[in-house]
């Protein structure tokens, strides 16, 4: 029998927009919608798919899996295997994807004005807080500021790395940490004040707005001790 003659495979062709510009060739990698929130999700550690799917309410299973693919090929995320006893596979983001911190966090300061108020649409998470929140944090303490914070909202707990950026380590997760520096307390909407720059943080911290505790010199420098 004469063999079977197999279809033509086409090669697998990313988009772009075809363009010898700085700009485009990053919005060929990150472009796509939900790309830059998958990032927002690994700036607080390795995740796993099942964790990163219910963080981004709306997405598809489909197009998840397909945004992390691209980001694979992208050298955005690198993919592995967590040893036993958790025997996980997570995702993660590579050095060329934690360079787009400062890019998330421009996005965040610049959309801030429009979370006017909350629609009834609107899904929340605590730790979506934290880029607003490190704004704020940045300059709020002196040569002691580097270390953990652990915060809590009415919204939940996340915590959040203060000062210089550490490799290897997320600049905040979800939760409190294993071990904090110093724990505040304080609502979403001053929250969202603290990253629009309305108030200071020093400000929210005299006025009674924020609670903050813990004994070492992290907390006295977030209460102008």
């Amino acid at each position: 029998m004469p063999r079977q003659q197999q279809p033509a495979t086409r090669p697998v062709r990313r988009r772009s927009y075809d363009q010898f510009c700085a700009g485009a060739r990053a919005l060929d990698a990150v472009g796509d919608r939900w790309t830059l929130l998958i990032v927002r999700e690994l700036l607080a550690g390795p995740r796993r798919y099942t964790d990163l799917h219910a963080d981004l309410p709306g997405v598809s299973t489909d197009v998840l899996a397909s945004r992390l693919k691209d980001m694979e090929q992208g050298a955005l995320v690198t993919r592995r295997r967590l040893p036993p006893p958790a025997a996980a596979t997570v995702y993660e983001l590579t050095e060329r994807g934690h360079g787009l911190l400062p890019v998330l966090a421009a996005l965040a300061e610049w959309g801030a004005p429009a979370l006017v108020e909350r629609r009834p649409t609107d899904a929340v998470r605590a730790h979506w807080f934290a880029l607003p929140l490190l704004r704020a944090l940045d300059g709020a303490g002196g040569p002691d500021a580097d270390g953990v914070v652990d915060v809590r909202l009415d919204e939940g707990e996340f915590h959040v790395r203060t000062g210089k950026p550490v490799a290897g380590k997320p600049v905040y997760g979800d939760g409190p940490a294993a071990r904090a520096d110093a724990r505040i307390v304080l609502d979403a909407e001053l929250c969202l004040a603290l990253g629009r720059g309305e108030l200071t943080f020093a400000e929210a911290v005299k006025d009674g707005r924020i609670e903050v505790t813990g004994d070492g010199p992290l907390a006295a420098e977030l209460r102008g001790a």
